[in-house]
């Protein structure tokens, strides 16, 4: 077959340009993310029971919901939060990979099935079933420059202009406005002048209901008819009220006497905010902020350019004074790093070039192997289309590993046609001589390829978040290895039988490249001859070797054991987190006065551009509270942040002592999550469970007890939960029994304290072409202080007004804004991160060692978000390594039909992964998950280079050559490719090593472990492997296992 592709030198190259082009067409096509597909799908189920407290919103509308729930098929683990503001929100996270539409709908039958089972209010406020979006593209912010709108109006003509436009902008999934004080009619209520009027709360709900109701009058003339009239006509008369003068005119009761009491009597209504409990600001300004999630499918790219360009439309319609800002770009980080990552292949590629011409010395037959890489290269885009891959971090690091890999095999053709060439009968063509060549060189082109695929295919069949991330990594480079194995069995012995020539030189005269490249061939010669004998030595002595073997064995043990381990590095993504709590029970306005003295501060760094900041919600806990507020600040371009004091870490160690100076509150900053949607910050977050129920008041010790032990733990930093106890509440002691005596129904006056108090939701009305609420509360100066209680009124059952004072005591309390749920049981998250200086590996150990010490019978723990991925990867990552063994075992004895040389051959593992941890060691980098998909690449790799000896050896050994002089004649041949590619492989990988800018770390990470594995394996296998193969063919010899082929022909 490879003579076929030699003698037909155009049908060689038609192949390889068919591979380019589909490529090339694949690369317009492929969507670009910054990583997989990888965050489980999440669905969040959401509602409101206005006025109720923590506690009541667990039990009456979370648990139930929470039950029913509970075990749906795919689900991994399920979270909520019951707040003081009446708000429950459920979070159920399914494994990944599990269909999120599938999900939407099973949670939507479970909550269908908990619904007859939740208070009316709750009902028809609504439950939202909803798909959450991890993919934040873009925040865009519009706002106020010179004040002249607040936010209230910018939220909502974000709402009403802008949102509906951006849905439909190709690539955008969803739309959400941060902050959003959605328009509602607000009637604050008197109760004083309600008092007087013996109007009661029944009164006001029902002139609402009634009078504020949507109009079907119906037809006149529809059929049947009698007669013959001339038009049907519609009938129609005022319904919803649109106006705040319609509702002031509302009338609440009418007397016989013709007297008429309206709304606007006893009540003060205004176009106001559905809800008061937050806002947000650009750079201190009033400001609406718009997220902007893309589909999964989207090119990230392109839905940013497309935004900008939407909103620049939207713009030329704006009022006066109302200005757009895009505070927050995801696709900058993504950008960057990608462009760091072309930059990295093409460094990558120069490289390569350059040791291959200094091993072939030849501009000539250099080009055949420099053809392998974009051939490949950009035909794995292909590929990766094929299989609905994306251009992301993973796939483009693979690509970065494969330039060095995908020139391989060609320079072992180019360089065993180059030897026939120039050691062959001078007689012979250089067709013939490619042949003869290719004939000696085709069987290990196809096992070392085969090998490497063997390697990849375990690993990308695992599941889970380390299965999806080694998929893409593992195949792009499986892609790019078939392909390269193609080109080197096509187009590369082609164009040798073209190119190449035997060089004819006068007698003791050297050409010019000869006498530049002379003490580089030399040296080279000089190895050659001292590698012979030391394998002879070595042949001698094997007792010696194995010894050396096993040592390192022992250090590749040990090194295991001592090597700390992540999961997924924190980058430098160009913004971070910094949140405020405030005492319990902190008003909004104390809130914003904390924000105004922490914005100074964020401010006064040089390198931050943009602050977003959202009052009024608790970032860490996902819940509305007003005591809580937090900002995301960007930076500047990496580019303009190169020096290590401008490093996300470095500006956020510089802010959290002037936050810790400020004594009214509690202000950290966090880096966000390496991968969106796995927590709200990086780091590691614990859940603990009150699995007997012991009570919010040993879960708060248990949690005291636990963070004061992790600040006497030096593995442990930035400790934090938003867990409270002690929030200031009130309580109503209702004598039930006085109450009935007075006339008044319990259940009238919960509704009268929901109504004053608790901003009551009665319907709808529309207006710009939206639907809002109606919401009644009373006025702000009788609902400022405790005792204003006393003085409400509650409407008897003969109408009559009863003061609340008359039956009702009241008693300050302490208690929790917030009941958390984790798998049912109530629990307390606690967030935090490995101290400098240490892994989130070993700080997690050393939290579980903590817990188990600290936390009384009846408490469990669990973790939850990226720490839950990274356990469960870990476990995962000695059996990909395994499997990666097995299947390259199995494949090798298949290829040999032998149980021993596959065994001979893989022993070049060790000292590669050996290599890996050492260098990690010397860098002070934990193993995480970049650096294990590059231990499973090692052994691909380790072996190729065992492959190229024990093939030779074998070949001349089966011809019935003596058993040292086969390994030492095999390890002589092979040493120039063996070491042409790992030069050129090493030196491919060097970018990585070095690497600076956006996502760094991880290019850091994965080019260490491969480099420094690659390094110590060559080094340490040129030896070891023939010495092994003597050992283990005497072995077989003695056994009766080794038979001379009659037909095998020793090498040349």
């Amino acid at each position: 077959m490879v003579e076929f592709f030699i003698r037909r030198p155009v049908f060689s190259t038609v192949v390889s340009l068919v591979i380019i082009f589909a490529g090339l067409v694949s690369v317009g096509i492929l969507p670009i993310a910054q990583f997989p597909d990888v965050t489980p799908p999440t669905i969040t189920v959401s509602c409101n029971f206005p006025g109720a407290d923590a506690q009541t919103v667990s039990d009456v509308v979370t648990r139930p919901m929470e039950q029913e729930i509970n075990g749906v098929k795919g689900m991994i683990y399920m979270s909520s939060s019951s707040t003081n503001n009446g708000d429950s929100s459920i979070t159920v996270t399914f494994d990944v990979g599990y269909d999120q539409d599938i999900a939407a709908v099973d949670v939507q039958n479970r909550v269908e099935r908990a619904r007859p089972r939740l208070p009316e209010e709750v009902q028809r406020s609504g439950i939202i079933v909803d798909k959450q979006s991890t993919s934040l593209t873009m925040v865009v912010s519009l706002l106020s420059p010179n004040g002249t709108f607040d936010g209230t109006f910018l939220t909502n003509y974000a709402d009403i202009h802008v949102t509906d436009a951006l849905t439909r902008v190709p690539g955008v999934g969803k739309i959400n406005n941060f902050g959003l004080q959605k328009y509602a009619i607000r009637i604050w209520l008197d109760p004083e002048r309600m008092a007087a009027m013996d109007i009661g709360i029944p009164d006001v709900r029902n002139a609402i209901s009634s009078q504020n109701k949507q109009a079907i009058a119906g037809q006149i003339g529809a059929p049947p008819t009698i007669g013959d009239p001339a038009f049907t006509l519609q009938v129609t008369a005022m319904g919803r009220l649109v106006e705040v003068e319609q509702f002031e005119n509302i009338v609440v009761r009418a007397t016989g006497a013709g007297r008429v009491v309206r709304l606007k009597d006893i009540a003060r209504v205004e176009l106001g905010s559905q809800s008061y409990t937050g806002d947000s600001q650009q750079n201190g300004i009033p400001a609406a902020q718009i997220g902007i999630y893309q589909l999964p499918s989207a090119n990230a790219l392109d839905v940013a350019g497309n935004i900008r360009t939407a909103m620049d439309e939207l713009a030329l319609q704006f009022p006066d004074d109302v200005e757009y800002k895009v505070s927050y770009d995801a696709t900058s980080f993504v950008q960057a790093s990608i462009e760091d990552l072309i930059k990295t292949i093409f460094e990558a590629a120069l490289l390569v070039i350059l040791v291959i011409y200094i091993f072939l010395q030849s501009f000539r037959t250099t080009i055949i192997p420099l053809l392998a890489i974009p051939v490949s290269v950009i035909g794995a885009f292909a590929a990766m289309l094929a299989f609905g891959f994306s251009i992301n971090t993973l796939t483009l690091l693979g690509l970065v590993l494969a330039i060095g890999l995908v020139v391989d095999d060609a320079i072992v053709v180019v360089e065993n046609v180059e030897r026939e060439i120039r050691t062959g009968p001078k007689d012979r063509s250089t067709m013939e001589s490619t042949i003869v060549a290719m004939r000696q060189v085709t069987g290990p082109v196809v096992a070392t390829t085969l090998v490497l695929l063997a390697v990849f295919v375990p690993a990308a069949m695992m599941p889970g978040i380390t299965g999806q991330l080694y998929n893409q990594f593992a195949l792009t480079i499986a892609f790019s290895v078939a392909i390269s194995s193609i080109v080197s069995l096509t187009l590369s012995p082609a164009l040798c039988a073209i190119m190449m020539k035997r060089e004819e030189h006068e007698e003791g005269k050297k050409s010019l490249r000869e006498r530049i490249f002379q003490p580089f061939n030399s040296v080279l010669d000089w190895m050659t001859g001292w590698y012979g004998k030391i394998v002879k030595v070595g042949a001698k002595i094997w007792f010696l070797v194995l010894l050396l073997f096993g040592g390192v064995i022992a250090g590749l043990v040990g090194l295991l054991l001592v090597t700390p381990t992540d999961f997924v590095p924190d980058e430098d993504q160009g913004y971070f987190f910094v949140t405020i709590q405030l005492p319990s029970a902190a008003t909004m306005e104390r809130t914003q006065k904390i924000e105004d003295d922490v914005l100074k501060l964020i401010e006064a760094e040089t390198d931050v551009v943009d602050v977003i900041m959202i009052s009024g919600f608790n970032f860490l806990s996902g819940v509305s509270q007003s005591n809580s507020a937090f900002f995301v600040v960007t930076l500047t371009n990496w580019a303009e942040r190169t020096r290590p004091e401008q490093h996300v870490e470095a500006v956020i160690e510089r802010l959290l002592p002037q936050f810790f100076a400020i004594p009214e509150a509690r202000v950290l900053a966090f880096n966000p999550p390496a991968i969106s949607g796995l927590g709200a910050v990086g780091g590691f977050q614990m859940q603990i469970q009150d699995v007997n129920s012991l009570g919010v008041d040993a879960m708060a010790q248990a949690v005291r007890q636990l963070i004061g032990g992790a600040m006497q733990v030096p593995m442990l930093g930035r400790l934090s939960t938003t867990f409270s106890n002690d929030v200031p509440q009130l309580y109503l002691d209702i004598d039930r029994t006085k109450a009935e005596l007075y006339g008044v129904d319990v259940g009238t006056l919960l509704d009268t304290l929901q109504f004053y108090l608790g901003s009551f939701y009665v319907n709808d009305f529309n207006k710009f072409g939206k639907v809002y609420r109606v919401m009644v509360q009373a006025d702000a100066q009788y609902r400022m202080q405790s005792d204003e209680i006393l003085a409400l009124h509650v409407q008897n059952r003969e109408g009559r007004m009863i003061p609340l004072s008359a039956f009702v005591q009241i008693e300050s309390i302490t208690g929790v804004d917030n009941l958390a749920h984790y798998n049912i049981y109530n629990s307390v998250a606690i967030n935090g991160g490995p101290a400098p200086g240490y892994s989130s590996g070993i700080a997690i150990m050393a939290m579980e060692k903590l817990a188990d010490r600290v936390l009384p019978a009846g408490m469990n723990t669990e973790w939850t978000g990226m720490t839950y991925q990274q356990l469960k990867a870990g476990n995962l990552a000695p059996i990909i390594f395994t499997l990666a063994l097995i299947a390259v075992f199995l494949f090798l004895a298949a290829q040999y039909e032998s149980w021993t040389l596959p065994v001979l051959i893989l022993l070049a593992v060790p000292p590669a992964v050996l290599g890996a941890l050492l260098f990690l060691l010397f860098r002070s980098m934990p193993l995480d998950v970049y650096g294990q998909i590059g231990l499973v690449m090692l052994i691909g790799l380790a072996a190729k280079n065992s492959i190229l000896i024990v093939e030779f050896a074998k070949q001349e050994r089966d011809a019935g050559g003596e058993i040292v002089e086969s390994a030492v004649k095999a390890a002589i041949l092979r040493l120039r490719p063996i070491l042409m590619t790992a030069v050129s492989f090493a030196v491919g990988v060097l970018p990585l090593v070095i690497a600076t800018g956006a996502g760094a770390v991880s290019r850091q990470s994965l080019g260490t472990v491969v480099f420094g594995g690659m390094v110590i394996a060559t080094v340490l296998t040129l030896g070891l492997v023939p010495v092994f193969y003597v050992v283990l063919e005497r072995m077989r010899t003695r056994f009766g296992f080794h038979k001379v082929d009659p037909n095998a022909k020793p090498i040349d």
